[in-house]
């Protein structure tokens, strides 16, 4: 049943009540550097545009117009003049293959959403200065008419923050080697101006998606949570008027902060110009919250909503897998429900932060560096791999079901899983293997070091390389502030060529430690060579401004290190489009046709340990119908990325856990031979082998306890 008005209240239609107030209306190119080296070549890491959408919700289909109304009066949301209550939930379209994007929306349809939320990535959709992206799982046009196919509403977070626990809180990288440098979430000149050409590319591919227009969606977020950031309402108003200048005045805008007067007061527009949403921890007493919410929105226009109401939550590397109780869960959406309230679920279905896209956070201070897993399972009611049947889901669908105007669609068939057995992986060729050290051609030189974005790097690795002169002594390296992780080797020159370069540590942003350098006996001057891995940009809080790299000097026995030669490692990212296959042009025998500058070709687990290597494998499914879901286990492996196909299903750190396995999509996988290759920086399997199993695992590394929350 659903919680209707008492029988003594008049219902008013909203089209009769008054008319919501209006409001009034109100480059730097940074070349994406991929360098060509002659052997690295056939390892950057391409990824294949997903294929078309069929047709029910691709170009022949059509929104039809018709006379629609979504509004806000009477302290309620009205949908053509009946009222209505949002039981929603996220589902993020950049999270999940688009083969997979109508079973998880018909799956939270049987939990009983009736409105699917949204945010839209900038950086998705725009990698490189100017060249915009709408295709494959970026095709956010598709999901959003899949959406209306299905009945949903949507509302949509436009950003141009969204947080997210996604990279760099949805901004594109590139904004980091801009030049003067944007005052972000600000209105400061150059931050509005490229947010201006962002917004005049995304909002009219909205228009007709609007609710009015036929389409799906009935609302549109402005920022995300900016009472939390800061308080400039200048930047509101103008991303208000931007809005309004695409979308016009129909449509209701909205924010979300945390429901706390401070958050409301900085994050907020009062009045009626844009709807105050709030979100609050879970076992918070909601009322009191909306009572508050009302403050911040004109009279008779503060329905009560949580905008993110939490079913789990989230898990950076080393700590314990977060869960949340179900009952618990399910109990506090009850409390908001039965009076009518509104809530959206964050997340309804988590997915995964595929590629090089996951976010971070910090603590006190930037060095207290947290890194988010690729998984982004979230304990959501869909599990990472579409999977409801759990207590979760049932508990939620269990309340939603009493507040429902209809009965709730069955619940799908759960997706098969399988697993393929054992992989075994061969060296292909150590890191170092794939470059000449004397004739680094390609190399950015600079006096000093310089950060990813400045030298084009955005994601992946970027590998800097100086000399420093033989002391006979140990000396002791020192790099005051370097994003994120960082793996030292040295070597000799003028040693022969069969020589590589020697781990000799490791450096990591949230320890910033010192490193002792060996005595090595050279003749001539050291090389040394710095390894450093971008393991994703804090996406929340005060230091969201997150460059990459070597960000300082970097000092020897305290005097500093000049002229430096920087080596971009680039691998395409999830939105990237190559126009060749370099994986499998490794996997069919390419380096053995290859010059290879190093002599050495045996390899043993003992002198290449700590070495970063490039190992593939391959298994074979023999029917089409085998093809499903499964998780790639990399227990007993040390830190890494992986490809299957050539697509990159992101980081694995079994050694700091919880997150053992990776998941698989069955659209990455093809009936016949699958090529697995890996990038593994330190510790590699002594079997060289990995397994394809049929369930996720988070029990590795030191905190393999489940942490359940009380959120």
């Amino acid at each position: 049943m659903r919680l209707g008005l008492k029988k003594t209240q008049t219902v008013t239609p909203a089209s009769k009540l008054s008319a919501m107030a209006r409001t009034r209306s109100t480059r730097t190119t940074v070349v994406l550097i991929l360098l060509s080296f002659l052997a690295y070549g056939a390892f950057v890491a391409a990824f294949a545009p997903f294929p078309s959408l069929s047709s029910h919700h691709g170009p022949h289909f059509r929104l039809e117009k018709v006379n629609r109304k979504f509004e806000i009066a009477n302290d309620m949301f009205w949908k053509d003049g009946q009222p209505f209550q949002i039981i929603g939930g996220d589902v993020h379209y950049f999270r999940v293959l688009p083969e997979y994007w109508e079973d998880r929306l018909l799956k939270a349809k049987a939990l009983g959403l009736n409105t699917i939320q949204t945010y839209v990535p900038w950086n998705l959709h725009e990698p490189q200065p100017g060249k915009f992206v709408f295709g494959g799982i970026a095709d956010l046009e598709s999901f959003l008419k899949l959406c209306h196919k299905l009945s949903l509403a949507v509302m949509l977070r436009a950003g141009p923050y969204i947080c997210a626990e996604w990279d760099f809180g949805g901004f594109p990288a590139w904004l980091l080697a801009t030049n003067p440098s944007p005052k972000l979430r600000s209105s400061d000149p150059t931050f509005l101006q490229v947010v201006e050409r962002w917004w005049g590319n995304l909002l009219p591919k909205l228009v007709p998606l609007l609710y009015e227009n036929g389409g799906p969606i009935i609302m549109v977020q402005i920022e995300n949570e900016y009472g939390s950031y800061g308080d400039d309402k200048a930047y509101l108003h103008h991303l208000v008027s931007l809005a309004r200048g695409h979308l016009g005045h129909d449509v209701i805008l909205y924010t979300t902060d945390g429901g706390s007067r401070e958050n409301l007061e900085k994050g907020t527009i009062r009045g009626d110009a844009v709807f105050s949403a709030v979100d609050f921890t879970t076992g918070d007493n909601p009322w009191p919250i909306f009572k508050l919410q009302k403050e911040f929105n004109a009279p008779g226009k503060s329905p009560p909503l949580s905008a993110e109401f939490y079913t789990g939550w989230l898990t950076h590397w080393g700590e314990k897998i977060a869960k949340t109780d179900a009952d618990f869960t399910a109990a506090a959406l009850e409390n908001i429900l039965r009076k009518n309230g509104s809530a959206v679920l964050y997340m309804a279905y988590g997915g995964t932060n595929f590629g090089f896209y996951n976010g971070a956070n910090t603590g006190q201070n930037e060095a207290d560096y947290k890194a988010d897993l690729t998984s982004y399972d979230y304990d959501a009611p869909i599990r990472e791999s579409g999977d409801v049947g759990n207590a979760k889901f049932n508990a939620l669908r269990n309340v939603i079901a009493r507040y429902s105007s209809a009965p709730l669609p069955s619940v799908p068939s759960k997706n098969e899983r399988i697993g393929y057995g054992p992989i075994r992986l061969d060296r292909k060729a150590g890191l170092f293997d794939l470059f000449d050290m004397t004739n680094t051609f390609n190399a950015i030189e600079s006096e000093n070091p310089m950060s990813m974005e400045s030298v084009g790097q955005m994601f992946g690795f970027l590998l800097y390389i100086s000399q420093y002169t033989a002391k006979n002594r140990q000396s002791i390296l020192f790099i005051p502030e370097m994003h994120d992780r960082a793996q030292i080797f040295i070597s000799c020159p003028s040693e022969e060529s069969g020589a590589s370069p020697t781990y000799v540590g490791t450096m990591e942003r949230w320890s910033n430690n010192k490193l002792s350098l060996p005595d090595a006996k050279c003749i001539s001057n050291i090389s040394l060579f710095i390894l450093v891995e971008n393991m994703g940009r804090v996406n929340y809080g005060p230091y969201i401004f997150d460059r990459k790299g070597i960000l300082s000097s970097v000092s020897l026995d305290g005097e500093t290190l000049h002229g430096w030669k920087m080596l971009p490692i680039p691998f395409h990212n999830l939105n990237d489009a190559p126009t060749y296959n370099p994986i499998m042009q490794v996997v069919n025998s390419t380096f053995s046709k290859m010059p290879v500058p190093r002599k050495r070709i045996i390899y043993n687990a003992e002198n290449t340990s700590k070495e970063p290597a490039f190992y593939s494998g391959h298994f074979t499914i023999e029917k089409s119908n085998d093809v499903k879901d499964t998780f790639i286990s990399f227990n007993n492996w040390g830190k890494g990325i992986a490809f299957v196909n050539d697509f990159n299903l992101g980081r694995y750190w079994p050694l700091k856990g919880p997150q053992c396995n990776l998941y698989v999509p069955a659209p990455v996988l093809k009936q016949g031979d699958n090529i697995v290759v890996i990038l593994e920086l330190e510790s590699p399997n002594p079997d060289f082998v990995v397994h394809t199993v049929d369930e996720p695992d988070f029990t590795c590394g030191s905190s393999s306890m489940v942490n359940v929350r009380q959120l």
